[in-house]
């Protein structure tokens, strides 16, 4: 995996300088590179702790003096994590997946397989499923009936995708990853205690104990270009229309996506992020880690939501929210401002309480 610095570059689309020859073979933090590294000290704090290592080379922040730092050839990156990305992608010597399919993969007679297809060990690939070509499954996977992956897809080890499902282009899933499995949907044959509380907020009303009632999931998945889902996340199947993630989304770990949720294009949901049944989100939303959303709302577009909010009511386009129940980011700050204060105020109350009712106590 070694590179010149012109290349490394070339890939980034940055600028250089000194001399762009030198060959790397890995990058490396500042303080533990070698001089066979590239080092990584795109801000001035890492900058400090090059002395510390022994690179030849590093990606700097604009305008560094890679003199003074006694390097001998510098990559000026003005947007640091987008040449992170660019230089992830050239460096990245991927999972060592064998091309061809595997003498223990379980094909269907009726599957259709792309051009360049590769299939892992012990991968079942249903009846009338069709996987793009340049596509890879990796081991232990299982693509069921009429299932539909596009070109490009990507399965990391013991990846599932149910029946039906369809998925676009170039999509990538890390290990685990569950899709197309039953929607969590029941129902009792009167009415519930559930049900009631709903109604009511509080109250259960009469309803007795019951059994409950299974309700099947007649809709699948249907995934667009460019997604990406993370290890051990789910998306069930809808109830009767499809569970939708548009172009671009991507899932954290431990992502739930609850039936007939739609996602819109260019969004992140972060890790362990729950999202019940029926949500509509709209595209470029953001929600941070331990995020939950309550069944049956909608989220507007570009809305952002911080780690460990819960979102209980329909929020419009452009909100940035904190908080249970979610709130404003600025109304949140100020509540928890009050809360830390509220052992004093109640103190300050008590005082000016002992002061009227008894004027005389100090005397």
């Amino acid at each position: 995996m070694s590179h010149t610095i012109q290349q490394i570059a070339a890939a980034i689309g940055a600028e250089t300088a000194g001399d762009v020859t030198i060959v790397v073979d890995r990058a490396a933090e500042p303080a533990s590179a070698g001089p066979e590294d590239l080092a990584l000290a795109m801000t001035p704090n890492y900058g400090e702790a090059l002395a510390q290592g022994k690179a030849r080379a590093a990606i700097l922040w604009p305008g560094a003096d890679w003199r003074a730092m006694g390097l001998e050839a510098a990559v000026f990156a003005p947007r640091p994590r987008r040449a992170m990305a660019g230089l992830t992608a050239l460096l990245d010597e991927g999972q060592g997946f064998a091309p061809g399919i595997h003498a223990s993969a379980v094909i269907d007679p009726s599957a259709e397989i792309g051009a360049r297809v590769s299939i892992g060990p012990f991968s079942v690939i249903g009846a009338h499923a069709r996987i793009g070509p340049d596509s890879v499954i990796g081991p232990q996977c299982h693509v069921g009936a009429q299932a539909v992956l596009g070109e490009g897809a990507f399965l990391r080890e013991m990846v599932s995708i149910g029946a039906r499902v369809r998925i676009g282009a170039r999509f990538i899933a890390q290990p685990g990853a569950r899709i197309g499995a039953d929607g969590f949907s029941f129902v009792t044959p009167e009415v519930s205690g559930v049900e009631n509380v709903r109604k009511t907020l509080g109250d259960t009303g009469d309803a007795g104990a019951q059994s409950w009632v299974r309700i099947h999931s007649l809709g699948s998945v249907e995934i667009g270009d460019d997604v990406e889902v993370g290890a051990n996340s789910t998306i069930d199947n809808g109830t009767i229309r499809a569970t939708v993630l548009g172009n671009g989304t991507k899932l954290d770990n431990l992502v739930h996506v609850g039936h007939n949720t739609r996602v819109g294009h260019d969004c992140l949901l972060c890790g362990q992020v729950g999202v019940s049944g029926s949500v509509e989100i709209g595209n470029h939303v953001v929600l941070g880690g331990q995020v939950g959303v309550v069944d049956n709302i909608f989220i507007g577009d570009g809305v952002i939501a911080a780690g460990g909010t819960k979102i209980l009511s329909n929020v419009p386009a452009g909100r940035v929210l904190m908080g249970y129940p979610a709130v404003r980011m600025q109304t949140h700050t100020e509540i928890y401002k009050a809360q830390r204060r509220l052992p004093r105020l109640l103190r300050d109350v008590a005082a000016l309480k002992k002061a009227v009712f008894n004027p005389g106590s100090n005397d």
